[in-house]
């Protein structure tokens, strides 16, 4: 690539922040920006299964991007209630997300999100690049070089005034610079699924059902499907074993005592059943906490790999992207050298996310082995579950 004498900006991965990023300074001529995605140009299409994105995210992206925030929310189902019940059906928790936001969330299909995200970046970004290493240059600035998955060809560039690792949990930015980050299990499998809606179905907004700690949450996405996550409990340092990915355990894992599944249950498990093999397995776990430093920013998932408990990765990644464009701004008004901005992003964003990252993981104990969800969701109703989530809600970072 040829060097213009403007500062260079690279960006590691084409994913929600990453995306953010680029388009928003895209335009921008006082900076030569380039985008590097793993996935190919048509992969978006049928990336994934579905999301939520907190009230937090779209409020905070309606005040620094209006017309991306306008974009998605268009695009989604709005994300205005959060119910809890046993899987026979006895309720336990019904809020109304205005009572702790100030915004509804979202609801999307991963696809359709790629496709609003991806879509304006044309030529700013490379597709099929996969990042081989990276790591300080001979000028101690950043470098790093990306194989071409379809021709095998490596590429090398260096002289990076800033190099922003946007590229996921498994961030091979994160790693050239700052070394492996062992993640931590929380001993629960999750798994994802998405299918089409079908008839008489009973799920619309957000809900979840458990048995015991065994958890079903699903809610519909555009296009006629429906997102379901299952989870139910293992040792925490072992795999998902492979006897629990068998339909008949599934439908174990959900099936109360009484033997009586409410309308929504009876429908996930049927579900579950159907299309067990299209099930995406995970294991919940969450890492250290790490912006960067000198001339490297991390975000998102990168930075700050936390358990999607409360739907917070991807709208921590939206705040990321937010606060990294206004601090880029901000240095190049001001001539400030880019290779600040991840200092400066990390004061602003470090005790938001360690709070996210805690609340998160807090929120997870009736999901935990062992765990009561009768008694942890009524203890989710009381005052400082709830202070705790309008803090998450309504805390965004606006511009300054």
């Amino acid at each position: 690539m040829t060097r213009s004498g403007r500062p260079r900006i690279v960006v590691a991965g084409a994913g929600i922040a990453g995306s953010l990023i680029a388009d928003a300074l895209g335009a921008d001529p006082r900076v030569e920006i380039l985008c590097l995605e793993r996935a190919q140009a048509v992969d978006h299409a049928e990336a994934g299964t579905g999301l939520n994105i907190g009230p937090n995210a779209i409020a905070c992206l309606a005040a620094h991007m209006p017309e991306r925030a306008a974009a998605i929310v268009r695009a989604s189902l709005p994300w205005r209630r959060w119910t809890i019940a046993l899987t026979d059906g006895a309720p336990l928790f019904d809020l109304d997300l205005s009572d702790v936001a100030d915004h509804a969330g979202i609801r999307i299909r991963w696809a359709e999100l790629y496709q609003l995200l991806r879509v304006p970046l044309g030529h700013r970004v490379i597709y099929g690049a996969e990042l081989v290493c990276a790591g300080p240059g001979r000028d101690g600035r950043p470098m790093l070089a990306w194989r071409d998955r379809c021709r095998s060809d490596v590429e090398t560039m260096s002289g990076i005034d800033l190099l922003i690792g946007a590229d996921g949990r498994y961030s091979r930015v994160r790693t050239g610079f700052f070394g492996e980050d062992a993640p931590r299990f929380l001993g629960v499998c999750l798994y994802r699924l998405l299918f089409p809606v079908g008839e008489d179905c009973p799920i619309d907004d957000y809900g979840q059902w458990f048995n015991g700690p065994n958890r079903l949450l699903a809610y519909r996405v555009p296009g006629g499907f429906v997102y379901c996550a299952g989870s139910f409990p293992i040792p925490p340092d072992a795999p998902v074993p492979e006897a629990m990915k068998r339909p008949e355990a599934l439908r174990a894992a959900y099936t109360p005592q009484s033997g009586s599944l409410s309308a929504e249950a009876g429908f996930l498990v049927a579900a579950i059943e159907r299309h067990t093999d299209e099930i995406h397995w995970a294991r919940l776990q969450d890492g250290t906490i790490h912006f960067g430093a000198a001339g490297v920013l991390l975000v998102g998932d990168a930075a700050h790999p936390m358990v999607p408990t409360l739907g917070q990765g991807a709208t921590q990644a939206v705040e990321d992207a937010c606060v990294a464009v206004e601090e880029i701004r901000a240095a190049l008004d001001t001539g400030r050298p880019l290779a600040e901005v991840p200092a400066r992003v990390a004061a602003r964003r470090a005790a938001r996310v360690r709070f996210v990252v805690d609340f998160s993981r807090e929120a997870t104990d009736t999901m935990l082995a062992g765990a009561d969800p009768r008694a942890g969701t009524l203890k989710k109703r009381e005052r400082p579950f709830m202070e705790k989530l309008e803090r998450l809600y309504r805390d965004v970072p606006l511009p300054a």
